[in-house]
């Protein structure tokens, strides 16, 4: 059960993030479910300690949800980056 909960707080994360970024027109619900569950684990290992939040993965609250989103715009604003060198 706690996969389906996860996919689910992943995708809203993702989403979240990808309107925050101006991405949401480009990416479907599978990249905003992967967004989101990385941009989680980005969140809780990187910026959670970084901002002196304990926390772990397993649990679900307001904040930990706030620090997923946030580790989801991380990501997109590197993965933007990324793009932005690449020559098209």
């Amino acid at each position: 059960m706690g996969w389906i909960v996860a996919i689910i707080v992943g995708g809203v994360a993702g989403w979240l993030a990808s309107m925050v970024m101006n991405r949401d027109a480009s990416m479907g619900i599978f990249l905003n479910i992967v967004v989101g569950i990385i941009g989680a684990l980005i969140g809780n290992a990187v910026l959670a300690p970084l901002l002196g939040f304990g926390g772990s993965i397993q649990t679900f609250d307001l904040g930990a949800f706030a620090i997923a989103v946030l580790g989801a715009i991380v990501l997109l604003a590197v993965l933007n980056l990324v793009q932005r060198g690449r020559v098209r």
